[in-house]
C-alpha cells in the first residue's frame, strides 16, 4: 500500500472487540457522509461517477511523480424503480455497457502540494426503444474522449500526508452531441464542474501477525456550474470508506494487500428541457472486496463492486456488478 505501516502493539485477546468498534465508527462515518450531500439537481444516470474515487494505491505518500491506467466496467440491464426491480416495459432503455479507460498523472512538489490530471475514453453502447412502443429496438455505440478532470491537492495538514484535501474542475471535453442519444446517456456531460474533496488514512487500533489493518476514507463532490443546451446535471457526491491489510513481501512482490471498501453514490434529478427529471437521481451503496499487489515500481489493483442497496428515482437501468483494474507506475 501507499500508506506508511507503523507497528500498534495489541494483545489477541482484544482483537475482536477493537474490529467491532471501528467497524462501527467506520460504518457510522460513511452513513452520516452519504446522509448530509444535498439532494438539489441531477447528474449522470450511468453511476460513473463512483469511478471517479480514487483507491488507497492512488493517494501519495511522498514528492514526485506517478502514471497509471484506470479500466472499469459497467453493464447496465436492469430496469430499477425506488428499491426494487421494474418491469422493462416501463422504460425504453434496455441496456447500456460501458468500458472506461482513464489515464490519469500525478506530481507531488513537495510533501504539501501536488497536481492530477485524469483523462477518460469511453467505449459505450446502448439498445434503447426510440419511438417509446418498446418494439422498436436500436442498437448503437459512440467512442470518445470523456470530460477531463484536473484537480490541485494539498496534503500539508500532517507531516505523514494521510490527510489531503482536493479542488479542480472538470471540463466539457467529452462528446455530448452523438445522435439520438439522451444527454444523460452522451459520453460527455456538457457542463464545466467545481470539484472538492478529501481523503484520510490510517491505522486501526489492533494488529495481525504484528502488522497493523489500514482503514481510509474519502469523498468528491461535483458540483457544475456552466451548463450548454438546456441541460442541468446536478450536484453528486461519491464518497469510499475501506480497510486493507498488507502481508508485506510475498516471493518476488513487494506487496500484497486485500482490501474490502464500501462505495456510497448521492445523485439527484437532471434539470433542463433536455433533461429527464422523473427518471434521473438515486442514492447507492456498494461493497467492493479487492487487493493489491507490487512488483518493483509497479503497482496492480483490482475489484469487483456490487451494489447492496439502490433507491432510483423514476424507472433506470441498473447493473449487477462493475469492475475495476488499475496499473500504476512510481517514478
Amino acid at each position: 500500500m501507499r500508506v506508511t505501516f507503523a507497528a500498534i502493539p495489541d494483545g489477541y485477546g482484544g482483537f475482536c472487540r477493537q474490529f467491532g468498534k471501528f467497524w462501527r465508527s467506520l460504518i457510522v462515518v460513511a452513513v452520516f457522509t452519504i446522509a448530509i450531500t444535498p439532494r438539489i439537481a441531477g447528474a449522470c444516470a450511468c453511476g460513473c461517477g463512483v469511478f471517479e474515487v480514487a483507491t488507497p494505491s492512488l493517494l501519495p505518500d511522498g514528492p514526485g511523480a506517478m502514471v497509471w491506467v484506470d479500466y472499469d466496467f459497467m453493464d447496465q440491464y436492469i430496469d430499477w424503480h425506488a428499491t426494487q426491480p421494474a418491469s422493462e416495459m416501463q422504460n425504453n432503455d434496455k441496456k447500456l455497457e460501458t468500458n472506461f479507460v482513464t489515464v490519469g498523472g500525478q506530481y507531488m512538489f513537495n510533501r504539501s502540494w501536488g497536481a492530477t490530471i485524469e483523462i477518460p475514453y469511453w467505449q459505450r453502447d446502448y439498445t434503447g426503444a426510440y419511438n417509446g412502443n418498446n418494439a422498436d429496438l436500436i442498437s448503437s455505440d459512440n467512442n470518445s474522449i470523456g470530460d477531463i478532470r484536473l484537480l490541485g491537492m494539498w496534503t500539508g495538514l500532517q507531516e505523514d500526508m494521510s490527510t489531503g484535501f482536493l479542488a479542480g474542475f472538470k471540463v466539457p471535453s467529452g462528446d455530448w452531441h452523438f445522435p439520438l442519444w439522451d444527454r444523460d446517456t452522451q459520453i460527455g456531460t456538457g457542463s464545466t464542474d467545481l470539484l472538492l474533496g478529501g481523503y484520510k488514512t490510517g491505522n486501526s487500533p489492533f494488529t495481525l501477525a504484528d502488522r497493523p489493518v489500514g482503514w481510509y476514507v474519502q469523498g468528491l463532490y461535483d458540483v457544475p456550474f456552466a451548463f450548454q443546451d438546456h441541460y442541468k446535471p446536478g450536484r453528486e457526491f461519491d464518497g469510499a470508506i475501506g480497510t486493507f491489510y498488507d502481508f508485506g513481501q510475498v516471493g518476488p512482490l513487494m506487496e500484497l494487500a486485500p482490501q474490502l471498501a464500501f462505495l456510497g453514490s448521492d445523485r439527484a434529478r437532471d434539470r433542463g428541457t433536455n433533461a429527464a427529471p422523473a427518471d434521473s437521481g438515486y442514492d447507492r451503496v456498494a461493497i467492493a472486496p479487492g487487493i493489491e499487489t507490487m512488483f518493483k515500481n509497479v503497482r496492480v489493483y483490482a475489484d469487483i463492486e456490487v451494489p447492496l442497496f439502490k433507491n432510483m428515482d423514476g424507472y433506470q437501468l441498473t447493473n449487477a456488478w462493475a469492475t475495476k483494474l488499475i496499473i500504476s507506475y512510481d517514478f
